[in-house]
């Protein structure tokens, strides 16, 4: 077998074990939750996923897990609700777009990706306060406490910036 194949292959494998364990850490981040009393959710678990998707697989397959993700959570658990739901795909549906185009501005990928997760969160809470404040969604506005998502992109930001090959 050549090189090439293989290589293929290889690349075929690990974006498809990639993308089942981000369903299956999607799909037990609940129950997981419960058990360890750590709300999960917290902890961005989409995101994660996301970035891993990013840094480990293609383009491609990074915008599928942004859609995926919230819409495979939803049809299990029937959690986060639908608008919600759409919300969260939407947002990291712009996150993937947007470290894309401002990898090409920036030319440095831990720039491009913690501002593509700034601006796809600002996205999010603008939308979530039209949500809020014309009746369409129920609760508050900010669920997980800003320190904690600025860690959290902070964190990712840095990871995909020691791990991600922006020749692939």
């Amino acid at each position: 077998m050549n090189t090439a194949a293989l290589t293929l292959t290889n690349t075929k494998v690990k974006t498809v074990l990639l993308d089942i364990i981000a369903l299956l850490f999607i799909t037990f981040a609940p129950a997981l939750s419960h058990m360890f009393a750590v709300p999960i959710y917290m902890l961005e678990p989409m995101r994660i996923m996301l970035i891993l998707s990013i840094v480990h697989t293609s383009k491609k397959n990074s915008y599928l897990i942004a859609l995926a993700l919230p819409l495979f959570s939803f049809f299990i658990s029937t959690h986060p609700a639908i608008l919600k739901t759409l919300l969260i795909s939407s947002e990291l549906l712009l996150n993937v777009f947007l470290f894309t185009l401002l990898l090409k501005y920036f030319r440095n990928s831990f720039a491009a990706i913690l501002a593509s997760i700034l601006i796809s969160k600002l996205f999010y809470y603008s939308v979530k306060f039209g949500l809020l404040s014309f009746g369409f969604m129920d609760g508050g506005l900010i669920a997980t406490p800003l320190y904690l998502q600025a860690i959290i992109a902070l964190g990712l930001s840095t990871y995909l910036y020691f791990f991600y090959k922006s020749n692939k």
